[in-house]
């Protein structure tokens, strides 16, 4: 398999590391500083370099856009100018609407790893990045061609992660929430801390404890890639900080009124929803350990078929661990295999499939 990584830094260079060793492929990749091109072509990110995002993407089956967010839509756009009509094109960018244009075609699939260090650069990429980390996948219902998401699934799968289909919108709300509205707040605490020590100097804390040390981690995040991010999402991000504020102002009020009893409820209300969202289950966690169990759904040959059963289950939590497409002689329809881990989980898959008024089996 050719591929080709536009954009060689920590995310890009990993790819370029996992596909070439555990996937056997054969990576080219642009960059548009040549020193960091020389250094994947040294590291062993990539086996050859090229000198435009044409030469890069020329006779490459799968094309991974690693540009800073907002250089994405732009890079994307010239990617699926030069590919082919088999080619897949993704990116890894973490917000997903603002490439909305690319969705129309449907050699685009959108997506975006979960996963990084705070560490950036090429000289930090590693083989293993992706390992056990979900892989947002935001195909165009209606428009994203099967063969090519079954490709790019496989792909990632084979790279360690675990591929999962969401709609742009609802990724964007979600990464707004959980990602991008944490570094707001993060940014905002310590700059809370610093204006109570604004007469001193230094302006150093006294010993603290890990609370403060946790919340303010991701303080001043890299601002070439951040300010992108922020901006990208803002409509997002701004009705986040709005619901945040409508739920500080409770707090505030239930403080202000001494009510204990309804700030002990709002703390155990937190224990428990903490629980739900980050213990086993979310997102399939843990399927990987249970019974795998192999479906069979009979699918016509239109475009976005593929992205309908995809995106039902990535919505309902389902992992799909593994799919192969199957066409007929004809062309006019196919069977997609999908391998599910868990009774729960394969039984929920046939309901959602079902619903969806596609014939399904278990194998």
């Amino acid at each position: 398999m050719r591929i080709a990584v536009l954009g060689v830094g920590l995310i890009g260079g990993s790819i370029g590391l996992a596909a070439r060793t555990r996937a056997g492929a054969s990576v080219r990749g642009y960059d548009p500083d040549p020193g960091v091109l020389a250094r994947a072509l040294a590291l062993g990110a990539i086996d050859e370099q090229a000198e435009h995002i044409a030469d890069a993407v020329a006779g490459a089956e799968v094309v991974f856009v690693a540009a800073p967010v907002g250089e994405l839509l732009s890079a994307v756009m010239q990617a699926l100018a030069a590919a082919g009509p088999d080619c897949v094109v993704t990116d890894v960018g973490s917000t997903k609407r603002v490439l909305a244009r690319a969705g129309a075609d449907e050699r685009f699939i959108g997506g975006h790893p979960l996963a990084g260090a705070e560490t950036a650069g090429v000289e930090h990429a590693r083989e293993d990045l992706f390992d056990g980390a979900t892989w947002y996948l935001t195909p165009a219902q209606g428009s994203t061609a099967g063969v090519l998401y079954e490709r790019l699934h496989r792909l990632l799968s084979s790279l360690g992660a675990q591929p999962t289909a969401i709609d742009a919108d609802t990724h964007d709300r979600l990464m707004a929430c959980v990602s991008h509205l944490p570094h707001v707040l993060a940014n905002v605490i310590v700059g809370q801390a610093a204006s109570l020590l604004a007469s001193e100097s230094p302006k150093r804390l006294p010993a603290v404890g890990p609370s403060f040390r946790d919340a303010a981690r991701v303080a001043g995040a890299n601002s070439a890639i951040w300010t992108d991010i922020y901006m990208s999402n803002s409509d997002a991000l701004i009705a986040g900080i709005d619901e945040l504020t409508a739920r500080l102002s409770v707090v505030r009020e239930s403080l202000a009124a001494g009510d204990a009893g309804a700030i002990t409820a709002w703390n155990e209300r937190a224990r428990g929803e903490r629980e739900e969202l980050l213990g086993p289950g979310l997102l399939g966690a843990g399927a990987g350990a249970a019974s795998i169990h192999e479906l069979r759904a009979s699918v016509p040959n239109r475009p976005g078929v593929i992205a309908e059963i995809a995106l039902a289950l990535g919505r309902a939590g389902v992992n799909i661990a593994d799919m192969a497409l199957s066409p007929s002689e004809d062309n006019r329809q196919g069977v997609v295999a999908l391998w599910i881990g868990g009774d729960e989980q394969a039984a929920l898959a046939m309901q959602l499939i079902a619903e969806l008024g596609i014939p399904v089996a278990q194998a």
